[in-house]
């Protein structure tokens, strides 16, 4: 029998002296640490047939495996005696019960526990070798087809591909899941890449931080005085400052502060600054007053053509459209949808028509939706192509079901092609709509603003509507309100609460936690509710109780479905991590599943993808079901609406929990009820603009949980993270 190219070495540690030898097939995997390998390995001895422990880091290793362990003997209090492992060797398996196990462990696709019998009896000590070098034998077994021999081929070829680079990286200071993903960026050039310019990973790789991209170059021999870690460094910094909403940073603080985070001199990271700038990697912009800014240069093209496209739009779109007779188009629009518009609404809408570009701002209750309608309905009469849009799928669908016409995504109406990672919808192949209206557009980051204004013609009309005191986009940039900021964007803002929305205490209590004052909290009836508790504990508790049972008891609403847990802050005993923990083992503690790191996910679970994935066409915060776990396949099926979506194995670390998500993570979404725990705990976000979003989430229940004193905390600090971004400025300049 051939030898097969499934052989990998471990690196040679010493833990003491080595004394002593373990050679056999792996029989169990006790327990493993996914962050650092460590495991606890049931060996079947060669030698003897015993079965001994082994216990160290050896990642890649799988069950079924051949191993050689060297190191020495320890007596565990507790366990017993066990190999302390120094150094080891993997080879194929060799035995029939050795390759049954190592096939039926998943690690191929297309093979599971039963297949891996079947084949195994059909073919006994010579299976790899037909899986190797004759897989078109595998249609002699019955269930086996030519589409599943594709997939084991596939998954044998990518086994072993893997295997060879995981030789490489698993001798260097990073877990299995983190070695998967880099892998998965470079494929066959993992090793050239990771040798050559380790700090690119933290830019290329999807959870890959500068951190662990500067461990890895230290432990190839970089130094930490090198010219490149200290560039590295330095983007890295305007990455994090752009995923706390930055667009660009003031020159002097973000040496200091790269200077100390690198625990570099500030001559060294000025040097960086000059280099990257020469490089075009960043611009130094002196618009700040009081010193120079420091842009990535995507965000300095994207701030400074934002400004300039708007303006384009506001000085050179009027006169190229005929004009429409606005208070003739309202009478016409109240008269034929049998409605009646308040005078913010009509405001509203004659800005639309007279003016290229507006703004149009207001929380709850207050008409946005129906001067929408109004608005599209005279368009639509006056021949105008009217395109409606949102930053996400939930605000999209929202949008169209308030309107009754089609809408779609901003990425979807520019035609984002992930193949290449570009718009198709540019200057060179505009959208034919001559009027756009986006909705929800806080949640609009500078990028794709600047994205979206690339593909407008200059005649095109541009409404932009949105609720300026929730809480700004997540990507750098505060551009709605730098656009109000501006005073060069016309905009109205609607003030007044309509009758119907007054009638609910969800609306009436938002807008008084936005005006400063408390939300009534004493009135136990209608669609709001405030459940008095101090303690941590006590509220989790609590939390348990009201998606157990009571929920559903009492409002009739599915926990799950109908639902959302908002959460102020990520960790905690009340954050968004461990409430998924206790709300999974509550609601769904058992059933088919999938371990991934630190997580487990079952059939049934809700799930929230946490990254762009333009390929999928699932999108940052979108929410889901698992519907299938099929390990033969290594996949997991989530549908999100009507679509189901697939994940790899492999891709899992792009879904989480989401029985409990942020208040930010909620953003353009609505659900039927909301439960929003405010802990002293999480006193560094009590602010009054996350408090006055997590209540407009809720359409027909919010539940308020903490103390009068938290929500009061709350409610006074207005203070708003301030964003370095300079659009207000520049629209100004004109």
């Amino acid at each position: 029998m051939q030898t097969h190219p499934i052989v990998s070495k471990g690196p040679h540690r010493q833990i003491g002296r080595i004394v002593a030898t373990l050679e056999g097939t792996l029989e169990r995997i006790v327990f493993r640490n996914e962050e650092n390998s460590w495991t606890v390995a049931r060996i079947r001895e060669e030698s003897s047939d015993r079965l001994r422990t082994a216990v160290g880091k050896i990642p890649g290793v799988n069950v079924g495996e051949s191993v050689r362990f060297e190191g020495k003997w320890i007596q565990n209090p507790k366990f017993g005696e066990q190999l302390q492992i120094s150094s080891y060797e993997v080879r194929a398996p060799v035995t029939e019960s050795g390759i049954e196990k190592y096939l039926a462990s998943g690690l191929v696709k297309g093979i599971g526990p039963e297949m891996a019998k079947r084949v195994v009896e059909r073919f006994g000590e010579a299976t790899l070798d037909v899986i190797d070098s004759d897989p078109g034998k595998l249609l002699q077994i019955d269930g086996i087809g030519p589409k599943r021999v594709a997939l084991i081929r596939e998954g044998w070829a990518e086994q072993r591909s893997v295997r060879s680079v995981m030789i490489f990286l698993q001798d260097l200071p990073i877990g299995p899941g983190i070695a998967a993903r880099i892998y998965q960026t470079y494929k066959d050039r993992t090793v050239e890449v990771v040798q050559n310019d380790p700090y690119r990973l933290a830019e290329e790789v999807f959870l890959v931080g500068f951190q662990t991209a500067d461990r890895i170059a230290q432990s190839l021999g970089i130094e930490k005085t090198s010219p490149r870690r200290a560039e590295a460094g330095l983007l890295h910094m305007l990455t994090k400052l752009g995923q706390s909403g930055h667009v660009c940073y003031p020159r002097e603080d973000l040496v200091r502060q790269a200077a100390e985070f690198l625990e570099l001199d500030e001559e060294a990271i000025e040097s960086a600054v000059v280099r990257l700038q020469d490089g075009g990697t960043i611009v130094i912009d002196e618009i700040a007053a009081d010193g120079e800014a420091v842009y990535r240069t995507e965000m300095a093209d994207a701030e400074i053509g934002v400004a300039a496209r708007l303006i384009r739009l506001i000085e050179e779109g009027p006169g190229r459209r005929e004009n429409i007779d606005s208070l003739e188009a309202l009478r016409w629009a109240e008269q034929a949808l049998d409605l009646y518009l308040g005078n913010d609404q009509k405001e509203a809408v004659e800005a639309a028509l007279e003016e290229n570009v507006v703004v149009v701002t207001g929380g709850p209750g207050t008409g946005k939706t129906t001067l929408v309608r109004s608005l599209l309905a005279i368009l639509q009469r006056t021949g105008d192509e009217v395109k409606l849009a949102a930053p996400t799928g939930r605000a999209a669908k929202k949008l169209e079901e308030a309107t009754g016409c089609p809408a779609s995504t901003i990425h979807r109406l520019l035609e984002f092609d992930p193949r290449t990672a570009t718009f198709q919808r540019d200057e060179k192949n505009p959208l034919t709509a001559t009027t756009l209206i986006v909705d929800e557009v806080s949640m609009v980051d500078l990028p794709l603003m600047f994205s979206l204004l690339v593909a407008l013609q200059p005649e095109c009309r541009l409404v932009l509507v949105g609720d300026v005191d929730q809480l700004p986009s997540v990507g750098p940039g505060n551009v709605l309100r730098d656009l109000i900021h501006s005073s060069r964007i016309k905009t109205v803002f609607l003030r007044e609460i309509y009758r119907q929305a007054r009638e609910s205490r969800i609306i009436v209590n938002a807008h008084r936690v936005n005006e400063g004052r408390m939300p009534e909290l004493g009135k136990t009836e209608g669609d709001f509710r405030f459940i008095e508790l101090e303690r941590a504990e006590d509220v989790l508790e609590r939390i348990r109780t009201l998606f157990a049972e009571e929920i559903y008891k009492e409002y009739g609403f599915d926990s799950v479905r109908d639902v959302q847990l908002l959460a102020p802050m990520n960790k905690g005993l009340v954050g968004v991590l461990n409430l998924n923990r206790e709300l999974q083992l509550l609601l769904n503690p058992a059933g088919p599943e999938v371990k991934r790191d630190d997580k487990v996910l079952r059939i049934g679970d809700k799930v929230m993808q946490i990254r762009n994935n333009y390929e999928k066409d699932v999108f940052n915060g979108d929410v889901g079901r698992i519907m299938d776990i099929n390990p033969t396949k290594q996949e997991v099926h989530v549908r999100f609406g009507p679509r189901t979506v697939t994940y790899p194995f492999s891709h899992l670390d792009e879904l989480t929990l989401a029985y409990a998500i942020s208040v930010h993570k909620s953003q353009g979404s609505e659900y039927r009820g909301v439960v929003i725990p405010l802990l002293g705990e999480h006193y560094p976000m009590l602010q009054r603009n996350l408090l006055y979003t997590g209540l407009t989430r809720g359409r027909e229940l919010v539940i308020l949980i903490g103390t009068r004193r938290t929500v009061s905390i709350a409610v006074r600090n207005d203070r708003i993270a301030s964003r370095f971004s300079f659009l207000a400025e520049r629209i100004r300049r004109g």
